[in-house]
Formats: structure tokens, sequence, C-alpha cells
């Protein structure tokens, strides 16, 4: 379960409930294109792949253009290299994600939040004793990765876990790690966390047709689909505003900094991300195409 519950964090913002153009190419499903970027400068080239970290076998085998960019890279860059985290290392990172003591989640949201959450639980099979002594954000994490399980999605099978499977003759660089990844999600405020988890609960019902029209995004290149899908809630709801700039936003900066970085230091780069951290005006490749890159969806 802890090794899940690892895996679970590391699941991008598709969960949290996104009709911007991109200047490096809006593309609809006829224009046969992927989730795939190749960003050039004077010294080098980074070839950026949108993932979903939970796919369906029959997701398989990707397209072409997608395995030759990675063919031709020397090196992958991840959000988090899953298989270097340690066993003896779990209990440490999931201090902050869950309460001591007699501490429990219904202390720290609403009746109304807390009786959502309740449903839900009796229909995941998860036990209560599980999930109340998790933080709001775990929880809802939690809840969707086995929600996600049910309906046949597997994180074993997610994009970034696919090249990382294959990627022993390559260096593998980590733009970020796990424990910035939980400090995010451990500094959310609780009304952060409560609107997090509460959003996350709203959605639940439809997170497979959600998900299932994500992946056709994915497949097809359709940066608008996945914007419209990803940036719906944010603007119904300004009080996302945080939460997305927390998550998506401010990450993304961080994320493009190191891009840059390696377009400076030469050679090829295959960079797997969450899909949702390369659309929209925040979005990474709209942030390279501003500082003046040569940018091409392919």
């Amino acid at each position: 379960m802890r090794k899940r519950l690892v895996r679970i964090l590391t699941v991008p913002i598709i969960f949290v409930l996104f009709n911007l153009s991109v200047h490096a190419g809006h593309a609809s499903a006829q224009d046969n294109k992927n989730f795939l970027w190749k960003v050039q400068s004077e010294t080098g080239t980074a070839y950026i792949l949108g993932s979903i970290h939970v796919m369906k076998k029959e997701s398989y085998p990707l397209n072409k253009k997608i395995e030759d960019a990675f063919d031709r890279s020397n090196s992958l860059a991840v959000e988090i290299n899953i298989n270097d985290i340690k066993e003896k290392d779990i209990p440490k990172l999931m201090e902050s994600a869950i309460y001591h003591g007699n501490d429990t989640i219904e202390k720290h949201i609403s009746s109304e939040t807390y009786e959502l959450l309740k449903k839900e639980i009796s229909v995941s099979g998860i036990p209560l004793e599980l999930i109340s002594k998790q933080k709001p954000w775990l929880a809802a994490l939690s809840l969707m990765s086995v929600k996600l399980l049910k309906l046949g999605f597997d994180p074993s099978l997610g994009i970034d876990m696919h090249f990382l499977s294959k990627s022993s003759e390559k260096k593998v660089i980590e733009l970020e790690s796990l424990e910035s990844q939980m400090d995010l999600f451990s500094g959310f405020s609780e009304q952060e966390q409560e609107l997090f988890l509460l959003y996350t609960l709203k959605e639940m019902e439809k997170i497979g047709p959600y998900v299932d029209r994500l992946v056709r995004a994915w497949k097809s290149g359709d940066t608008g689909d996945m914007e419209m899908m990803i940036l719906k809630d944010l603007k119904k709801d300004k009080k996302l505003s945080s939460v997305y700039n927390k998550i998506l936003f401010t990450r993304n900066k961080n994320m493009t900094s190191k891009i840059e970085g390696f377009l400076k230091k030469g050679g090829t780069y295959f960079v797997v991300v969450g899909a949702a951290h390369l659309i929209g005006e925040k979005g990474i490749i709209e942030l390279l195409w501003d500082k003046g890159y040569i940018v091409e969806q392919m």
C-alpha cells in the first residue's frame, strides 16, 4: 500500500478539477499530431512529451514519432525518477501526509465534506481507518487512484514509467523530487486542502469518461480539448487559483528553467512531464516559445 501511495503522489494535476490557444500549435485530431514538441536552441534539442501517468494496456504501442524521438535522445528527464525511491525512505516521506496521535481528517474539514468523503469511502472499499489518518490532499489522491485502478488505468503503464523502463542506457535526470512534491502538497492551507478534496469528490463519478477523453486528446495531440478539460474549473471558480498556482503554474516556471539549462548546455534530451504542464498561456511550451526558442509540435 505504501508504494502505491508514493506512486499516487506523482500523479499530475489532471485529477484536480483546466480555451486558451498555444502559439506553439493548437492541434485538432485531424492534424495527426502527438502531445510531443521539439524545442531547439543553437546548442541543444529537447523533445518534450506530455505524460498521462495512468494508462491502459491498449494505449500501447506508442506512435513511432514518439519512440524515435526517445531513441535519438541522450538523456531522459522526468518529474520524479520513481525507480530511485527506496522502501526505507517512504515512512519518513509520509510523515507530513498523515495525522498523528488522535488527530483525524474529520477534525480538519467541514461536516458536509466529511459526509461526501464517507460516502465515497464506502463505495471505494478503502477502510475508513486508513483514510481518516490521511490529510485531505492525500485522501483525494488515494480515492482517485483506487477508482482509476478499478477502471483499468494502471500507474505502472503510465507514459513516464514506460520510458523509465527503457532508460538503462540513458542518463536519467529529475526535474523535481518526491520530497519537493510532498512539501508542495503539505504546504497547502487547510482551506486549500479541503477545496482540493471537495472538487475531487464531486467529480469522482465522472472520472472514467473524463480520463478516457484526456487520453483521446493526448493521442491526437489535441491541446485545445486538453486545455478545456483541465482549466474549466479554474475558470468557473476563482477560489481554485491558489491551488492551480502551486500545483501547476509555479512548477511550470521552475521546470522551464531546468529545460532551458538543457538547451544551453547542449545535447539531445527527452523530457516527460504531466500533460497539464504543457498547455495554456502559463504552460511550459508557451513559456519556451516566449523566450525565443524554436518550438514545433510533432
